[in-house]
């Protein structure tokens, strides 16, 4: 539903409730989704936020107390050790776990994604992000019935599998030094309700 971030896939297993009701907290899903193929420490995951590192601190501690995510390696810095972290689960939900938040927290996930969605597309626009040839904005109203509806919504989060397969290829590729140079992109796909 959100920056690849709300529905898995179908078939994927649901979710343990503890870690369920961890990742239904708005910031922890973000920093989840953050953590989703990349690492990064609590230090870089804050500056990007812009919000304390203590309060970043202590929602990557229980992320990873959970096993969502995983100590990758620490670094020196300045007499103490930097820990970098990766996600090891999705931040996803399937249909039947997303169900089971409550509402406030399915609404303040949403919005928390399409914040990011929006700024992210506002400063891209601004900087000449949608210059290049490979960026696509494509834009379809319809008119579905309900059996239609969920064969867009299937469609879509297949395209958005298949998106994240693309990426750990990447990460193998650069990880083997066979990769060359990397572009930082966004793949955010809506399909919702007009209301007018």
């Amino acid at each position: 539903m959100a920056e690849a971030e709300t529905h898995p896939a179908q078939g994927q297993g649901e979710l343990d409730e503890s870690l369920l009701r961890a990742i239904s907290h708005p910031l922890r899903h973000r920093l989840l989704g953050m953590l989703d193929g990349r690492t990064a420490s609590p230090n870089q995951l804050a500056r990007e936020l812009d919000l304390p590192l203590g309060r970043v601190s202590y929602h990557i501690r229980l992320l990873n107390d959970l096993g969502a995510i995983e100590l990758v390696r620490t670094e020196p810095r300045r007499g103490a050790l930097e820990h970098f972290y990766r996600a090891v689960t999705t931040v996803w939900f399937s249909e039947a776990d997303w169900q089971k938040l409550p509402r406030s927290a399915r609404r303040g996930i949403l919005g928390q994604n399409l914040q990011h969605i929006f700024g992210s597309v506002t400063a891209a626009a601004d900087a000449g992000g949608f210059d290049a040839a490979s960026s696509v904005v494509l834009r379809a109203p319809l008119e579905l019935d309900e059996e239609a509806q969920t064969e867009i919504a299937d469609l879509l989060r297949e395209t958005i599998e298949r998106a994240r397969e693309i990426n750990l290829r990447a990460a193998e590729r650069r990880s083997n030094g066979n990769g060359a140079s990397t572009t930082a992109t966004e793949l955010a796909i809506l399909h919702y309700e007009r209301r007018e």
